[in-house]
């Protein structure tokens, strides 16, 4: 091989590795980022009415001897919002997210449409003042996914710029289809999120609705990573976890094993809220009850 060849060759060759050791690099900086920042907690809370206490002090005191950190609330006035923040400061009890219902985005009639859209940001700016988490939002127009997808994408992009703002989030869910048309998967809220084009628009996910509409929770889990931030928690039949057997004594409890996995691998930091019935005494069955979700995110190994 003459010089000429040899020094081809070599810059060839040469060339050859540096691109290998970039697409590593590379390769590295993607599996790092795929790592969590923080390992996944499991921060138990319930919706405050499910939480006996004749003021939110007390309610606050009780979740926190049941094993929990945090109430979720329904919608409130920016005074109460106040209140609120002030009555649980020092407590060691946060506000999870505010669970306010339905927004007619999607109605037919334009007025409606932009009441719906003021009053969502009013809220996220409620949201903000108490701390929460998010605003719990569900959409369902009476249309298919595919059909109102970037509809609602696009009068949310908006709407999560606020939310940016404020310090909050649009927490979308997914209900199943024996109770809502449009959103009924957690893959499809990412679809809408990840089209409105703003970080203020993510979505939550529901394990009662999960088991009907999800083939694998931990999948459904890992697809919703950096968009997932609140989750409720129901057993099978929408009681308590660890519940099922009361009225399905011949079945197995669900399980909350592979969702909570799923939890883990991608670091989630949000709180897991109880909204479901309570059968029995709440100061009898809510500790129990949250003593196996504790023993089910023990098995749920990474």
């Amino acid at each position: 091989m003459d010089r000429r060849q040899f020094l081809k060759t070599s810059l060839v060759g040469a060339g050859m590795m540096a691109g290998l050791r970039v697409a590593g690099d590379a390769m590295a900086e993607e599996k790092a980022a795929e790592k969590p920042l923080k390992p996944g907690v499991l921060k138990l809370c319930s919706q405050d009415g499910k939480i006996p206490g004749g003021t939110l002090k007390e309610k606050a005191a009780n979740i926190l001897a049941f094993g929990g950190c945090g109430l979720e609330l329904s919608g409130l006035s920016v005074e109460r919002a106040k209140q609120v923040r002030q009555e649980l400061e020092g407590t060691g009890v946060g506000v999870a997210a505010l669970c306010w219902g339905r927004f007619s985005l999607m109605d037919p009639d334009a007025d409606k449409r932009k009441k719906a859209v003021e009053d969502l940001k009013k809220a996220l700016e409620v949201a903000a003042e108490a701390g929460a988490t998010g605003i719990i939002v569900v959409p369902n127009p009476q249309m298919a996914f595919e059909a109102g997808r970037d509809l609602l994408a696009e009068v949310l992009g908006p709407i999560g710029e606020h939310a940016v703002k404020c310090g909050t989030r649009v927490l979308l869910e997914p209900l199943n289809k024996g109770e809502a048309r449009f959103l009924n998967r957690l893959e499809q809220a990412v679809e809408i999120c990840k089209a409105s084009n703003s970080p203020g628009i993510c979505l939550m996910g529901d394990f009662y609705h999960m088991c009907k509409e999800e083939t694998d929770d931990e999948q459904a889990i890992l697809a919703a990573d950096g968009r997932l931030h609140h989750i409720h928690l129901a057993s099978r039949i929408r009681w308590l976890p660890g519940q099922d057997h009361l009225k399905q004594p011949d079945q197995p409890e669900r399980s909350f094993v592979a969702g909570f996995r799923g939890l883990k691998k991608i670091g989630y930091q949000d709180y897991c809220s109880l909204e479901c019935h309570v059968e029995g005494d709440p100061m009898v069955e809510i500790p129990k009850s949250f003593a196996f979700l504790k023993s089910e995110w023990e098995k749920a190994t990474v």
